[in-house]
């Protein structure tokens, strides 16, 4: 389906299309087992393509996918993507609900380094590779040896490894850009995560959810920072969910 296919609801109403935005050290392809839940019960949707240079400028890219949409959307992010989607959805009256999955939920002036660091228990920092640009900024992997437990511990080792050899690098600038106004605080918003996440802390995540307060949180036992990859099922309900109650 295209970004401008309308799907209907059963009482002839445009149902919600869905756009999904990956977060750092991921792509679009992360969402594709989500995506086949997803357009087998009717909902177009959209993996936009995050650039993870800076909040600000790949919310203005994925806002650009929002407005070329004729009908409501909903707007899920993961990881970055949630700062990302946060800022997207701001200007965008069709937009009808975020929902944050293993996601950033930032407050006006927070980053995702800050909220990360709220609580303890990420291990990330220990596992990233730092590669240095020729504009003197620098670009963020994880390295491919510590991919599998530090990102997705709970799918297959063989796709944990191309997860490693496709991840996008996120701008290190990116993760301390402060967010500017916080749409969840004014649009439904729904979270779910892992509890065994070592990126963000699920701490921190049970705190961001809290503070909205999300229409609904989801927590999936055992599950790592790559839920939408090892438990799509759970993901594309909750997304469902918040599709339908628009």
């Amino acid at each position: 389906m295209s970004a401008n296919t309308i799907a209907q609801s059963k009482d002839g109403h445009a149902r919600p299309t869905i756009v999904l935005v990956h977060g750092a050290f991921a792509e679009s392809s992360s969402w594709d087992a989500v995506i086949v839940r997803l357009t087998s019960d009717g909902y177009a949707a959209v993996a936009a393509a995050n650039p993870l240079r800076s909040v600000a400028s790949d919310a203005a890219s994925v806002s650009a996918v929002v407005r070329s949409i004729n009908g409501p959307v909903v707007l899920v992010g993961h990881s970055y993507g949630g700062p990302v989607i946060t800022a997207a959805a701001n200007g965008n009256p069709n937009v009808k609900a975020l929902v944050y999955v293993a996601g950033f939920m930032p407050d006006t002036g927070e980053s995702s380094l800050t909220l990360s660091g709220k609580f303890p228990g990420s291990t990330l920092a220990a596992a990233l590779a730092p590669v240095n640009l020729p504009d003197g900024t620098q670009d963020l992997y994880i390295k491919p040896e510590k991919f599998h437990l530090q990102f997705a511990a709970d799918i297959s080792e063989e796709a944990a490894d191309l997860m490693a050899s496709t991840q996008r690098p996120v701008a290190q600038a990116a993760l301390a850009e402060p967010s500017g106004i916080a749409t969840w605080k004014v649009l439904p918003s729904y979270s779910i995560y892992g509890s065994e996440d070592r990126n963000i802390p699920p701490a921190v995540m049970r705190f961001m959810a809290e503070r909205a307060p999300a229409r609904k949180t989801v927590v999936v036992d055992g599950a790592s920072h790559a839920l939408m990859v090892s438990h799509p099922g759970e993901v594309a309900a909750l997304i469902k969910e918040a599709a339908s109650t628009q």
